[in-house]
């Protein structure tokens, strides 16, 4: 791949200093330029007169510059430029906020193309089009890429670098996919996919390219998890004797479901196999996940082996901490807690037991992995919410003990299409029912007329001793967001001073150093905060078995799933719970998206629906899985896709184990690369 591993500042017009742009993108090779897809496309191949042009179409238009661009300022401080444009039909006001630089780049009497949204009033108008010198060069008038931009670093300049890269390596693009499979599934050459991914020809063409390069991704990744589960089948791990669980059981103060018997029964078996054990506990919001972990602890301890359990906040691992030392303590089991904000005897205490062995389960943060922590015998780690850390962090909590037992657990559904690709090296066991008595919690979508109304609803539950969750989907405004979004920070100062100033509003945002957060989320729980305005930092967050209402705000910017996962956050105490989706803004398909919320409380019901309608997004997201990023993420909701590039790896696998054929070298030489960058993660 000489051709390809070429630096990129030795293309025309980059340069040593344009190439420390592209290096902001992550940009430093002919590969990673080829390999910067579009984030979306402008159809400039239609050409309209200005007569022609439809209000509120975005369109293209061939027009000369008909008199000197004029630059102004407005009230709010913006850069203005105006300038007349003609054509044979008629003539056009164009307008660009913040864009001075247009006053000397647009010449009078030249011809441009122009593309922008029409609008139709007393005059023709476009605001903020693009534009550009009819020229020749090849990118007038097509479907035009846009890629995603750092500042200084313009559209055409990318899609330049990117055609350069195209005639240099034509011969030698990465390509994972063997012949045979190419032909098999009827996926066009590569050649091809290359070309058209970044410059289609149409949108038949774009639309193979993208199947290709969604099918190729989806291969490698099914290949990788082959290799990892070949590589920990591999692993010697200690050998748990199964115990009798019946003690453990009996002390439960309620009685577990046949779910949660068999998930803990699926996890005692890997742990008695000789083998590792690498398993994933998926279930639903207050489906009973922790009581797995549980029972895993007291089947370590009986072992004779420590158990770490580690959550991603503090709050919440105190919440377990206190949780397992009312269940385990009574069975004997001795039980600890480090987390970073402990006090230095307290740490050096937890340290102390942990590496003589008077622990037996420990329950904390990322100060379970921190060096000078070491253990007497860790046996089993237990990751919650593990998608919140990444695959290093996890890794080096197995490190600190021989080969543990790995559990992993996610309240986050993964649709079962989905999890074939992203879990196919772990086991999988899923929590599919929910204890008896948690009741359903009412979900309603309504529209800002409603506001004054939930407003009123909110004072009522309040009222009763209730609190309230108010989220919004940005922490503060910025002008790159859209105007009519809540910001967090001024709606909990607007809240507090306008809407409820008899009543206590408190705030909670990722912007927030951890101990501030910490603070405001112990007050909500103490109950001196009544009402909870926050971002999604609490999609996973403590038990407020006193939260009864949940309010987004601008709810048609969030997935499904992420919506199912903050509603999750009330109805885990005693009291009838309600969820209310504020929608920002109106339109029959965000309607209908909301109305698949209010009509199920199945978080894999809701999950296989947000695929279907948004793709997996951050299901594919390294975070969560330690797998590449998905490029084509919103095409994955073809399940048979999937399943097919699934298939087809199995196949190539089955045939060739070790990727040693030549047409499988290509494929080997991408699995090494994510396995050598993931070193020390498997496990």
């Amino acid at each position: 791949m000489g051709g390809a591993e070429k630096e990129i500042k030795y293309l025309k017009g980059v340069g040593e200093a344009r190439s420390r742009l592209f290096a902001k993108l992550g940009l430093r090779t002919l590969r990673d330029l080829l390999r910067f897809f579009p984030r979306d496309y402008e159809d400039r191949s239609v050409f309209k007169t200005i007569s022609e042009a439809v209000d509120c179409e975005s369109v293209s238009v061939r027009a000369m510059v008909a008199g000197a661009p004029r630059l102004s300022r407005t009230n709010r401080g913006q850069d203005k430029v105006r300038v007349r444009i003609v054509d044979d039909s008629g003539a056009a006001e164009l307008t660009f906020f913040n864009q001075a630089y247009v006053k000397d780049a647009l010449k009078v009497g030249e011809t441009y193309d122009f593309y922008g949204k029409i609008k139709r009033d007393r005059v023709v108008s476009v605001t903020n089009p693009v534009f550009e010198r009819v020229s020749g060069d090849g990118f007038d008038g097509q479907i035009f890429p846009l890629y995603h931009l750092t500042a200084k670093l313009g559209q055409r300049q990318v899609a330049s670098a990117v055609r350069q890269a195209l005639n240099l390596c034509g011969g030698e693009l990465p390509n994972a996919l063997p012949r045979s499979v190419e032909e098999r599934y009827g996926l066009c050459r590569v050649e091809f996919a290359y070309e058209n991914i970044h410059f289609p020809a149409d949108f038949a063409a774009l639309a193979s390219a993208r199947r290709r390069f969604l099918f190729e991704e989806l291969f490698v990744i099914a290949a990788l998890s082959s290799f990892r589960r070949r590589l920990r089948a591999s692993v010697v791990g200690t050998r748990f004797e199964p115990c009798d669980l019946g003690e453990f059981y009996a002390a439960l103060p309620f009685s577990p479901t046949a779910a949660q018997r068999r998930a803990v029964g699926d996890a005692v078996r890997d742990c008695a196999s000789g083998l590792v054990m690498n398993r994933l506990v998926q279930g639903d919001v207050g489906s009973g996940k922790t009581l797995v972990a549980m029972a895993l602890c007291y089947l370590a301890a009986k072992n004779g082996a420590q158990a770490a359990f580690m959550a991603p906040t503090e709050l919440l691992a105190e919440q377990h901490y206190r949780s397992f030392i009312a269940m385990l303590e009574p069975l004997g089991l001795r039980v600890g807690l480090l987390t970073g904000s402990l006090g230095a005897k307290a740490k050096r205490e937890a340290r102390e037991a942990l590496v003589f062995g008077q622990i037996d389960v420990v329950v904390g943060t990322h100060a379970l992995i921190s060096d000078g922590v070491e253990y007497n015998n860790l046996g089993l780690v237990i990751t919650d919410e593990q998608h919140r850390f990444g695959v290093n962090q996890r890794a080096k909590l197995g490190q600190k003990g021989a080969s543990p037992h790995v559990l992993v657990m996610s309240a986050t559904p993964i649709p079962r299409t989905l999890s074939l690709i992203l879990y196919g090296d772990l086991d999988v066991s899923i929590i599919d029912e929910l204890p008896p008595g948690r009741q359903k919690i009412e979900t309603y979508s309504v529209s800002e007329n409603k506001r004054e109304r939930t407003y009123n609803f909110v004072r009522k539950l309040v009222g009763e001793g209730r609190q309230v969750y108010i989220v919004c989907p940005s922490i503060e405004d910025n002008e790159d967001l859209p105007n009519d979004l809540k910001h967090a920070r001024e709606y909990a100062d607007a809240l507090q001073s306008d809407v409820f100033p008899d009543l206590t509003v408190g705030l909670v945002h990722g912007a927030m150093k951890p101990k501030e957060k910490d603070e405001a989320m112990a007050a909500f729980v103490a109950g001196a905060t009544q009402i909870l305005v926050a971002t999604t930092v609490i999609e996973v967050g403590v038990d407020v078995p006193n939260a009864a209402l949940m309010v987004v705000e601008n709810a048609e910017r969030f997935g499904l799933s992420q919506l199912h996962q903050l509603r999750g956050r009330v109805g885990r105490g005693k009291y009838q719970s309600y969820c209310v989706l504020m929608r920002g803004a109106e339109g029959e398909k965000s309607r209908e998206r909301l109305n698949t919320l209010c009509g199920t409380n199945d978080g894999f019901e809701i999950a296989e629906a947000d695929l279907r309608q948004r793709g997996p997004g951050d299901f594919f997201g390294a975070r969560q899985s330690g797998i590449p990023a998905s490029r084509f993420a919103e095409l994955a909701a073809d399940g048979e896709t999937i399943i097919s590039a699934r298939e087809a790896a199995n196949a190539v696998l089955g045939a060739d184990a070790e990727l040693t054929l030549p047409e499988n070298a290509p494929l080997r030489e991408r699995v090494d690369a994510i396995l050598a960058q993931a070193e020390g993660t498997i496990n």
